[in-house]
């Protein structure tokens, strides 16, 4: 049986202190990152195009049509 590719996941920036490659009010995707969110991370595609950890309280979390979502995946 094949494994269902996960639905990409996003969030809003909304703190950037410190952070030159987040933008406010921006949507970032996710990627899964399972030791990082037990450490109070989340590994986001930022402006520089490369994947980073960051506090997870610079973002909350947005649910997107799916259109819209694999629109966003698809260019990142």
């Amino acid at each position: 049986m094949a494994r269902k590719k996960p639905e990409p996941e996003f969030v809003l920036c909304v703190r950037n202190e410190g952070c030159v490659d987040l933008e406010l009010r921006k949507v970032y995707q996710v990627l899964p990152d399972q030791a990082a969110a037990k450490d109070g991370y989340i590994r986001v595609v930022d402006e520089s195009g490369e994947d980073y950890l960051y506090p997870a309280q610079y973002f909350v979390a947005v649910e997107l049509p799916g259109a819209v979502a694999k629109a966003l995946a698809a260019s990142a």
